[in-house]
């Protein structure tokens, strides 16, 4: 049966639903601007019907309707597209992060201008050339000191703005990470706070859109996926792991664990580093903290790696020639650049476990007994192993070699040694960097981890090693491991204190003394004729001498390799940084066509439901005017 009363109910769901739609219109246009805002829909639904049974049915024809109510407030959302842009987004994050640090290491390593190294160094070779024509004068050899001093303040400044670089790398990492675990807490406490709302019946869109809007800013910073499979418990993963799992929020931690003292990242509740991939091919997607990782621990390093092998083997050059000539007041023997070893031990012996006990041999750099002629046939076969970046690497020689083919065969084999024939005709060892530094220096720079030789080259010919085979190989792995060689103490050189770009300068004892600057080599045990400028000029002759400064030939190689290289790491990120923004740019607009608040459609709607509200007012003064006809006039 009816109720009497009923079309005003009807009257009344309609209205407070047609309220709700305009309601719900109102505060998409309040949130128009809203960043991460999504459109929300009024979905309405007829009310359920009174059913008549029995014999009620016969009298009635069907179910009775009793109006329409709102179902479900919706917001317009595309899961698929928010999964593209969430993963889309480590892309454009790390581009993003990489490239002001990539436009500051082209300012600092720039080949041109007043303040950079290269120009510097050029005085410095001329000033040597100038010497050797007047060895016997003063004024040139404070030259020579002056622009030593000129180019050494630039190769430590240089090293002072990559080091800064690289602090502020490692600044930003910490920040990221703090960023990062701050948006983790706030996923996780969204998560309680939904679950919450959705257990009540209601629908808390504005708290989805929060929460999407987090993993968005997350997914900028790190890499992550989301998985909605189970609607209770929404979860965020990175790097194959669990990181935010319904109201769990789990949090990274900072280190303190390799020799530079930079933070690495740590899982605070299992202790484990976080994984995150090397190298720009896997790493593109890693969001800022991957950038930001890849740019202190890799790119930047490299550069400062870079410039330390030119200090280093700068250092170890003009020395050799130096220590073997004589000054104008008659001193020899002197080293023009000071050299800083890491160890004291003449031997290279160091305790790298900190037990008390010698274990390791730190020696940059072994020359061998014999002269060598470089295009003298060796008439041996054999196969030379020497250390590489994570082991080692063969390089054979057959009888038809000369000793220039096995020379180059060592330096374009990938080996962490270069090899070359120094002044006196001898072959000589150095280490390089190594390209997989490791963070509790098993594998420090400038030093000779292994030189072996299964045949005589090195043995007999060169006069390097003691023996053939295993049993004569050098290894640092050791302490005495020089006694495997043939030289003595002055055959080698230990390895320096880490980064001689920040430490390089000039011996102080020829700062006291400018005339104790070499220019002459001396003959039969007697000093150098004050006319006599063949050591400046073998010191000159070194800025186009095959050196080999790491894999490079000679100096003029390295300063053209290192402009080539960072000038192809800031094309190759500006282009990067345009492609995807241009990616996430579409994207975005395709979110923005599917959820963003369009003005037209919401005036039209809102003209929509006020005109459905006006018309269930006045179905309910309609139905008013009939119930005060039935109640009021009826029998009068």
């Amino acid at each position: 049966m009816t109720s009497t009363f009923m079309g005003l109910e009807i009257g009344k769901r309609a209205v407070v639903a047609h309220q709700t739609a305009i309601n719900t219109t109102g505060h998409n246009l309040s949130n128009r601007n809203t960043e991460g805002y999504s459109r929300q829909r009024v979905e309405f639904s007829p009310f359920e019907p009174i059913y008549l049974p029995g014999l009620n049915r016969e009298e009635t024809p069907g179910q009775l309707g009793q109006g329409a109510v709102v179902s479900r407030i919706e917001r317009i959302r595309d899961q698929l597209l928010d999964r593209r842009i969430v993963a889309q987004a480590g892309g454009e994050g790390y581009w993003t992060a990489r490239d002001p640090y990539i436009r500051n290491l082209e300012n600092i390593t720039k080949e041109v201008g007043a303040n950079s190294v290269r120009p510097k160094l050029d005085e410095f070779w001329n000033a040597w050339q100038e010497l050797s024509m007047y060895p016997a004068d003063t004024a040139p050899r404070t030259a020579v000191v002056e622009r030593a001093n000129t180019l050494l303040g630039g190769i430590r400044d240089d090293f002072l703005q990559l080091r800064s670089l690289q602090d502020m790398a490692d600044g930003d990492v910490k920040l990221t990470v703090d960023r990062i675990n701050d948006l983790s807490k706030q996923i996780a406490g969204l998560n309680s706070e939904i679950q919450r709302i959705k257990a009540q019946g209601d629908n808390p869109n504005d708290l989805y859109d929060r929460r999407d809007l987090l993993v968005d800013r997350l997914s900028s910073l790190i890499s992550v996926t989301v998985d909605t499979r189970d609607p209770d418990e929404f979860m965020v993963h990175t790097g194959g792991h669990v990181f935010v799992q319904g109201s769990i929020g789990r949090q990274f931690d900072l280190r303190r664990s390799n020799d530079e003292g930079f933070a690495q990242v740590f899982w605070a509740d299992m202790g484990t580093p976080l994984e995150i991939p090397q190298g720009i091919t896997d790493n593109e997607h890693t969001g800022k903290l991957g950038a930001l990782l890849e740019l202190r621990d890799h790119t930047i390093a490299t550069e400062i790696q870079s410039l330390d092998t030119l200090a280093m083997n700068f250092i170890d050059l003009v020395n050799e020639v130096h220590r073997g000539a004589y000054g104008l007041n008659g001193s020899t023997g002197n080293d023009f650049f000071v050299e800083r070893a890491f160890v004291t031990n003449v031997n290279g012996n160091y305790d790298r476990d900190g037990d008390g006990e010698y274990d390791t041999s730190y020696i940059f750099r072994i020359n061998g007994v014999n002269e060598l002629e470089a295009r003298a046939q060796v008439g041996l076969s054999g196969t030379i192993t020497l250390s590489a970046a994570g082991g080692t690497v063969d390089v054979p020689y057959y009888p038809t070699d000369t000793v220039a083919d096995i020379i180059t065969r060592m330096n374009n084999s990938g080996a962490e040694v270069t090899a070359r024939l120094n002044r006196d005709g001898h072959l000589s060892f150095r280490g390089t960097p190594n390209e997989k530094r490791d963070p509790a220096l098993d594998n420090p720079d400038f030093v000779i981890r292994h030189i072996e030789d299964s045949g005589r080259f090195l043995e007999g010919y060169a006069g390097v090693l003691n023996a053939s085979g295993p049993d004569g190989a050098y290894d640092w792995a050791q302490s005495d491991a020089v006694a495997a060689l043939r030289g003595d103490t002055t055959d080698i050189a230990v390895a320096p204190v880490a980064h001689p770009s920040g430490w390089i300068e000039v011996n102080p004892a020829i700062l006291r003394d400018n005339n104790s600057v070499a220019a002459g080599f001396g003959e039969n045990g007697r000093p150098a004729n004050p006319g006599n400028g063949e050591a400046a000029l073998a010191i000159a002759s070194i800025r186009n001498t095959s050196v080999m400064v790491g894999k490079l030939r000679t100096f003029d190689d390295f300063f053209a390799d290192a402009v080539a290289r960072i000038g192809e790491l800031g094309k190759e990120s500006n282009k990067n940084l345009e492609t995807q923004n241009l990616v996430m740019k579409e994207l975005k607009e395709m979110r923005e066509s599917v959820s963003g608040v369009n003005m037209d459609e919401e005036l039209s709607d809102l003209l929509r439901y006020q005109q459905g509200y006006a018309a269930a007012a006045r179905f309910i003064t309609t139905v008013n005017s009939l119930l005060d006809t039935l109640i009021n006039r009826m029998g009068v």
